[in-house]
């Protein structure tokens, strides 16, 4: 029997040491939530637990090296759930998911590297079910408000409408928040990666890359990488850095929880009304283009990385405290029917947010959903959770999700 619920794996790092501190706070230590960190240094998570004050010094720590397998095996039979912030993955992910896989421990973790999910998707699915371990990807800000908003979008036009929408997009209304170094280096991994590769180009370029093979003609989709008038919002729009990652999630969530045949999907970021609006998109489209070719190019992308955030740094205290973000998701029936809904956080979104997304995912996986309701395999926000992870963000996350208007 495991000793844990949760085990936040990658504590010392600076999303890590978020998560720990929520947990913390939230929870303490000895309640109804049994947890512990976890990392390959003793020195860091003994200080990370020190500067959660006296009242943590019971917290367990564990010391497990991500190249060792046996100290990860060791690990992941000590609870019922790792959460994982150890990245960039492709490079030290594997692993984990490997032992996971093989002991039938649970998983959630942080990433959006789709190449990635991909690859172990192909490698551990099937003893993954064997097993029963859930493998839940993209539990942070890539991709919860995306995936859940779209369920819960689709779940609202069932009860007011009797059907699900054929075309729904996402539009980023709002957001105020930092990038860590974590994150950076991950998106230069990539980036790294896709230029040397160009099979990886065109897996990237299918919007249907982590879905499963299916023998009819899906429907073409259409992603936003141009200035753009938006008639729902009424508003110009530009593109959204991670639509890449959300898309392509929420496009495994429609392959399994088929919410219609026909089903399209994007997203993007207004940018406003008028001529600032269209300003602005032109502005932040030329941005998002510039820095993409910048760190493709060699010698550029270590010119970048150098004015950057590094790895252990990120957004302070007060800016996370101070961010938040609002998403609004449109969807359309095809009898023309038309619903609206927000999702919307109270923190930085990329990390104050998704420290607290991503505890509740795994306390989800740990309390709410038995091994028997839910069977082995590699699970979306949206497939793997469900209303239940719903309940928890709004009841412990920050996050609310309403309708706005319906017609």
């Amino acid at each position: 029997m495991p000793t844990f619920d949760i085990i936040v794996y990658g504590a010392t790092s600076f999303v890590g040491q978020i998560i720990t501190r929520y947990l913390f706070e939230q929870y303490g230590i000895g309640s109804s939530v049994t947890w512990a960190i976890a990392g390959r240094s003793e020195t860091k998570l003994l200080a990370v637990r020190k500067s959660l004050g006296e009242m943590a010094s019971a917290l367990p720590f564990i010391v497990a090296d991500a190249r060792s397998a046996d100290e990860l095996t060791g690990l992941c039979r000590q609870t019922k759930v790792v959460v994982s912030t150890v990245g960039p993955y492709a490079l030290y992910g594997e692993p984990l998911i490997k032992a996971c896989a093989e002991t039938g421990t649970d998983y959630c973790d942080l990433t959006g590297e789709v190449h990635w999910v991909k690859r172990m998707i192909d490698r551990y699915e099937p003893l993954a079910k064997q097993t029963g371990a859930r493998i839940v990807h993209c539990c942070g800000y890539d991709s919860i408000p995306s995936d859940m908003g779209v369920y819960y979008l689709q779940q609202q036009a069932k009860v007011r409408f009797g059907t699900t929408c054929a075309t729904v997009t996402m539009r980023v209304k709002a957001a105020k928040g930092g990038a860590s170094g974590g994150t950076i280096a991950s998106v230069f991994n990539l980036v790294k990666e896709a230029s040397t590769d160009a099979a990886l180009r065109k897996e990237l370029a299918n919007p249907y890359s982590i879905c499963p093979p299916v023998a009819d003609k899906r429907p073409k989709q259409t992603p936003i990488l141009s200035v753009k008038y938006d008639e729902d919002a009424n508003a110009w729009m530009a593109p959204f850095v991670m639509a890449a990652v959300n898309e392509r999630v929420v496009q495994r969530s429609n392959a399994f929880l088929h919410y219609h045949p026909n089903f399209t999907y994007n997203e993007a970021m207004l940018t406003g009304k008028g001529v600032v609006g269209l300003l602005a998109s032109t502005a932040v489209t030329a941005g998002i283009g510039g820095f993409m070719m910048a760190v493709a190019a060699r010698p550029l992308r270590g010119l970048i990385g150098r004015l950057l955030p590094k790895p252990g740094e990120g957004p302070s205290p007060e800016a996370q405290r101070t961010g938040f973000f609002v998403h609004d998701v449109y969807g359309k029936t095809d009898t023309g029917q038309t619903i609206q809904v927000r999702v919307s956080g109270d923190r930085d979104p990329g990390y104050g947010s998704t420290a607290k997304m991503i505890a509740q995912a795994g306390l989800c996986l740990a309390q709410d959903i038995a091994k028997t309701e839910k069977t082995g395999g590699f699970y979306t926000p949206a497939t793997g959770f469900g209303d239940q992870l719903l309940n928890r963000l709004q009841a412990h996350s920050g996050l609310i999700f309403t309708v706005v208007t319906t017609d």
